[in-house]
């Protein structure tokens, strides 16, 4: 092999290596704050709104039984709370309780911080155009809200 930084990659060895990447900075910023990704990644969707079980389940991509575990252990941590759903007396939702809102407002500003190290040197095109592509792919692919832009994260606590 060559040197690294003339090494030419694909682009599915590009996206396979970056998500490795991200999902390590991802599981660093979690155990910082005494969570694991999986409870990370579950306050950061709550941020934006209390969700029901099964929409939780389709936006994790988890099974029912892994879903109730992870609510039940960030549940026992004090970190989130079932409530009843106005709309259906039969279904709950889950909603952050006030620790778990301080928890994945730092841990989210936290892990932003250091995704946005990821880039290096980028200028601020480089950036830009990054962002871009970023962004037609996420649509594209019709990925769910499951991490807000920092802007977006401001908002929701309104």
């Amino acid at each position: 092999m060559g040197k690294h930084e003339e090494e030419q990659i694909g682009v599915a060895t590009g996206l396979v290596r970056t998500a490795f990447l991200v999902d390590a900075v991802y599981a660093e910023s979690a155990r910082e704050h005494g969570l694991t990704p999986q409870q990370g990644q579950l306050l950061c969707v709550l941020m934006a709104r209390p969700y029901g079980m099964s929409e939780l389940g389709a936006l994790l991509r988890l099974a029912k039984s892994s879903l109730t575990g992870l609510v039940d252990r960030t549940e026992r941590n004090g970190l989130v709370r079932r409530e009843s759903d106005p709309r259906d007396t039969r279904a709950v939702r889950v909603a952050l309780t006030p620790e778990g809102r301080r928890l994945a407002d730092e841990f989210y500003l936290e892990t932003c911080r250091h995704m946005d190290l990821l880039p290096g040197d980028f200028s601020a095109a480089e950036r830009e155009t990054l962002a871009a592509l970023l962004g037609r792919i996420v649509l594209s692919n019709q990925v769910p809200v499951v991490f807000l832009e920092p802007d977006e994260g401001a908002a929701a606590e309104r």
